[in-house]
């Protein structure tokens, strides 16, 4: 499992800006992990979206999951996700990652999916493995 490249970006970003703030003393220290929430400017077309607060409680797992990084139940957790069906927004190969959220009772993954994009706070749960997607409103 690699590590999502927003997380990537938010690590950079987050020594960037203290490098602004603080001058360069700060620049030879570790970047604290970045968990504060930024909303998303995401087009979401024909996506919807759905309140965090609504969400089951295992989808609530693996976006807890995805934010430390792991450890994932199944390998296939933070492969690309290739958006052949189209629904999400176009966007360059990479740009997309799945992870499964566990379904109880199920003998298989399941159908149910958080798909994470770049941006923070671009978090997708379909229930419906691919079919339809919503956009996670952690505002609400």
């Amino acid at each position: 499992m690699t590590i999502p490249p927003r997380f990537k970006a938010l690590a950079g970003a987050a020594t960037a800006a203290l490098a602004l703030l603080a001058g360069p003393a700060v620049t030879t220290a570790s970047a604290a992990p970045a968990t504060a929430h930024v909303t998303a400017s995401v087009s979401v077309r024909s996506v919807g979206s759905v309140c965090y607060s609504t969400l089951p409680s295992q989808a609530h797992d693996t976006l807890d999951l995805i934010d430390r990084g792991g450890p994932f139940p199944y390998s296939q957790d933070g492969v690309v996700f290739q958006n052949r069906e189209g629904v999400l927004p176009q966007e360059s190969n990479g740009y997309y990652h799945e992870y499964t959220v566990i379904t109880p009772g199920a003998p298989t993954r399941g159908t149910r999916r958080i798909i994470t994009g770049e941006q923070s706070q671009e978090d997708y749960y379909t229930a419906d493995h691919y079919a339809t997607f919503r956009l996670v409103d952690f505002g609400c």
